[in-house]
């Protein structure tokens, strides 16, 4: 699926012609890959997924919680939460929207050591 063009005023305008009033669409999926705008209004309820996620903030400040640590955002972020992980967005500003990247698989990627070679492009 890739119907809508993957820019902040694009999946915005997609968000708001959402016909369930659901905070998040999906604008995009290839494999194991799905990206989705989010943009919760006064709480933010989600619960964990089961897959890895991650964050791109576009606009707007707030706290991030996941696995019980706190931490500030603000627009440009990247923000990560493991499969299964309870997390949340708390005390965030009304513009607050954000990219969402789904990806690998169900339960989570598992991680593998890093070496000195993972630090240089191929």
């Amino acid at each position: 699926m890739n119907s809508h063009p993957l820019t902040p005023a694009a999946a915005l305008a997609a968000l708001a012609s959402e016909p369930n009033g659901l905070p998040f669409v999906t604008l995009f999926s290839h494999g194991s890959l799905d990206i989705e705008i989010y943009r919760p209004v006064g709480v933010d309820q989600q619960t964990p997924h089961l897959r890895d996620e991650v964050y791109v903030v576009i606009a707007g400040r707030g706290e991030f919680v996941c696995a019980g640590q706190r931490q500030a955002f603000a627009a440009g972020d990247v923000l990560f939460a493991h499969a299964n992980t309870a997390h949340r967005f708390e005390n965030f500003s009304d513009d607050f929207s954000t990219w969402v990247f789904f990806y690998g698989p169900d339960g989570g990627e598992t991680t593998r050591p890093t070496t000195d070679q993972d630090d240089h492009a191929p």
